[in-house]
């Protein structure tokens, strides 16, 4: 049953068609992902569901006493009003169940009495969040709601929308947040709304089919017209062939058009080879790190060598961008030491670094004046190019652009630096879903080091080969892959590891003996775990799936062969002989990689059953 449906809507701005006449229906308990590139109206797509916006023609028909919640990334409060007094004046939900929500979402008792002035970004999106729960909406509008969340905040959202009864559209640049919490995609490009059953991977490998079937059709179009075109040619003059000439011209002008579009990935970031450093590139010994007065880490001892890339985790406001501001030395130590070994220089992206560009200064001259003295005339355009800005667009003034380009320009001034040391914190903010994928893929490959603070897991799982957690003043290593880190937060393992951490240091701290802590282990979420488990499985099935068919090609290729071997000889028989041999082989593998699935399989199957019987 459809909530919602829009039919053939336009929207113009400026005389530039952002939207034309495109379609999208919306139907009850539907949990449906939103992308597309900066720009293509994503915003302007849920502003107009919820009334927000106007549009130039078509219709947009809700179902009877629809409620609409809609999350924007920017909303005007009143910043001086305690949160509570918001949510209690508000909301339809009652304030007792709205903390109850805002519990696992890591909101306190304190943050609700705070003015929402006093806090940070990241817990003022959790209020917003909770404050359209409590509006109990049949179908919820959420742009970008994990900017600025920390991990375990993710998490909690990612199991709320994952059990949530209602409809909702989201509008996500986080890949492994979009495959964990929808079951439909929506693309938005281009001036079209086109809808795509099943979460993000299922979009990429259905845009892939479509673009191949698309392909076919146009190639074998244009030899049909051709041929066409070629008989015209030949016969228009002729008067025993006019009619049929003729004939032909009509069917010519009736010939479909097939529009072939390129999938979404476009942005190819290369980041310039970098010099080698020494092994221990920086190294921190018994370090406070902080702001004045103010002691954010304690005690840090941290050796960076050649090559790492570090990922950064941790609550927000644990001191993720203290301690990157400290290694690139834009805040003094505290107390302690810090050592720069040879040949490092350091590029540092902070979180606002779009802000430091000039508005004046062309897309062009802000990419030179950053760049390596050694870097090339093209490949600062090349660089221009990656980043989509190719043509005249880099004579573009950086005062003209959006939000999100701005934040490209200055991380092409970042990568052009050439420095063998990369700190970056949030490079993915404002980013659209494409260049998110290019930067990932770039980082994966540069030379140099790497650290790097993101709210985007699927970035961070790329890049990231060590991780670091922050949490109460201490620096946690975790020994193991950000995979493995994400299983443990969500297990919950990490969660007493840590807290005894923080037992030991409090022990230290109060000698004398004030208060305990709490040795309480918190409760394994069921229902999460069997979520994820059912979502590895389906994976699972869909590899087992694609082995399956690619050894039965094989197979049949195999007996075509060894039936044509038998009909020839010399050289073309060795030469059948030797194909035979590959395709054996690539039996094997596949048959190896059928085995091993199937065995993983079998094992998340075992472990989804226990699961559901201890729920």
């Amino acid at each position: 049953m459809n909530l919602l449906q829009i039919q053939k809507i336009s929207k113009s701005f400026g005389g530039r068609t952002l939207i034309n006449e495109a379609s999208l229906s919306v139907n009850v308990d539907e949990h449906i992902g939103v992308i597309g590139p900066n720009g293509a109206g994503k915003t302007t797509l849920f502003k107009m569901i919820a009334g927000l916006e106007s549009y130039d023609s078509g219709e947009v028909i809700k179902q009877k006493g629809l409620r609409i919640g809609y999350l924007e990334q920017e909303s005007d409060w009143n910043l001086t009003e305690a949160a509570e007094e918001f949510l209690e004046r508000s909301c339809i939900k009652p304030i007792w169940d709205l903390k109850q929500i805002g519990l696992t979402l890591g909101l306190s008792e304190r943050h609700f009495a705070e003015p929402l002035t006093n806090l940070s970004g990241g817990y003022r999106m959790r209020m917003k969040l909770l404050y359209l729960i409590g509006l109990e909406p049949d179908l919820m509008l959420l742009d970008e709601p994990t900017n600025f969340l920390d991990l375990e905040s993710i998490l909690a959202l990612e199991n709320f929308l994952q059990q949530y009864k209602g409809s909702f559209l989201l509008i996500s640049h986080d890949r492994e947040f979009l495959k964990r919490t929808t079951e439909a995609t929506v693309e938005v490009e281009g001036g079209d709304i086109s809808k795509f059953p099943g979460h993000i991977e299922d979009y990429f490998e259905q845009k892939a089919q479509l673009a191949e079937i698309l392909q076919a059709r146009a190639t074998n179009l244009e030899l049909k017209r051709k041929h066409m075109q070629d008989f015209v040619d030949r016969f228009s003059a002729k008067a025993t062939k006019a009619r049929q000439a003729q004939s032909r011209v009509k069917q010519l002008e009736k010939l479909e058009k097939v529009e072939i579009k390129d999938l979404p990935v476009k942005s190819k970031i290369k980041i310039p080879p970098v010099v080698q450093t020494g092994k221990e590139v920086l190294t921190l010994t018994n370090c406070d790190l902080g702001y004045g007065d103010k002691t954010i880490l304690s005690g840090v001892d941290l050796i960076i060598n050649r090559g790492m890339k570090i990922g950064i985790v941790g609550y927000n406001g644990a001191g993720k961008s203290t301690l990157l501001k400290s290694l690139a030395g834009r805040i003094p130590l505290l107390s302690g030491d810090k050592k720069e070994g040879v040949h490092v220089k350091i590029s540092y992206f902070a979180q606002h670094s779009s802000e430091d560009l000039l508005n004046e200064d062309t897309i062009l001259e802000s990419l030179q004046k950053k760049a390596n003295h050694d870097i090339p005339a093209q490949e600062i355009l090349n660089m221009a190019g990656s980043l989509l800005f190719g043509g005249g667009d880099i004579h573009k003034k950086i005062k003209v652009l959006s939000g999100g380009e701005k934040s490209r320009v200055a991380l092409g001034q970042i990568l052009l630096q050439r420095n063998p040391v990369l700190i970056m914190d949030e490079p993915t903010n404002h980013l659209d879903f494409d260049t998110v994928e290019a930067l990932g893929f770039a980082l994966d490959h540069f030379n140099g080091t790497l650290v790097v603070v993101s709210h985007d897991r699927s970035f961070l799982k790329r890049v990231s080969k060590q991780i670091l957690e922050i949490r109460d003043g201490n620096v946690f290593i975790y020994q193991g892959t950000y995979d493995d880190y994400l299983w443990s937060v969500e297990k919950g393992s990490l969660k007493e590891q840590i807290a005894q951490v923080a037992r030991n240091a409090n022990a230290v701290k109060n000698k004398s003996g004030g208060g305990s802590s709490s040795t309480e282990k918190p409760k394994f979420n069921f229902k999460e775990e069997s979520k994820r488990l059912q979502g590895e499985i389906k994976d699972l099935q869909r590899n087992i799936a694609k082995c399956e068919k690619v050894i039965a090609d094989a197979q049949k290729k195999r007996d075509t062969l060894n039936a044509e071997l038998l009909t020839v000889q010399g050289a073309k028989a060795g030469q059948l002989a030797k194909d035979l041999s590959a395709v054996g082989t690539e039996i094997d593998q596949q048959e190896e990689q059928l085995l091993n699935h199937m065995e993983s399989l079998d094992q998340k199957e075992k472990e989804l059953a226990t699961f559901k019987q201890n729920s």
